[in-house]
């Protein structure tokens, strides 16, 4: 029994450590202003403070966006849902030679700094793969 209380507070605390849910009001001004001027239209706002990061998930339109925004005002990342036929041509092209038999099943842009990626969500009957690839097509990452 302590073995299984020891095990439920330790997942509590990782969790709260992990991504702690914030009120707007808790948020400082330099970081609502940027996010403000960035995505004027944005709603449904949700924010988190994750590793020191302010973590904010909201839509525009009926689009889900998802940014970091360091304590400076800095936006860290950025990420987006898009629908497949936004993915640039490179990227396409190297899904439909390196993955056959696979359908796209969710796509996001991200931008981190100077990079631009994209995160594609492949799958079959049996398998699940996501894969990151660069603007250019390039593989990045797999998982």
């Amino acid at each position: 029994m302590k073995k299984i209380i020891f095990l439920a507070a330790s997942l509590f605390y990782s969790v709260m450590s992990f991504a702690q849910e914030i009120q707007a009001g808790e948020v400082p001004s330099i970081v609502l202003n940027t996010f403000k001027q960035k995505f004027l239209k944005a709603a449904d706002v949700e924010w988190k403070l994750k590793n020191q990061l302010y973590n904010v998930e909201f839509e525009i339109g009926r689009v889900d966006h998802e940014a970091w925004i360091s304590n400076n005002g800095s936006i860290v990342k950025h990420k987006q849902d898009i629908q497949t036929n936004e993915l640039p041509g490179a990227v396409s092209e190297s899904i439909s030679r390196n993955y056959k038999g696979f359908r796209i099943d969710d796509a996001e842009k991200i931008e981190a700094g100077e990079k631009l990626l994209y995160k594609v969500e492949l799958k079959t009957a049996s398998k699940e793969e996501d894969v990151v690839f660069d603007h250019n097509g390039k593989l990045v990452e797999s998982y």
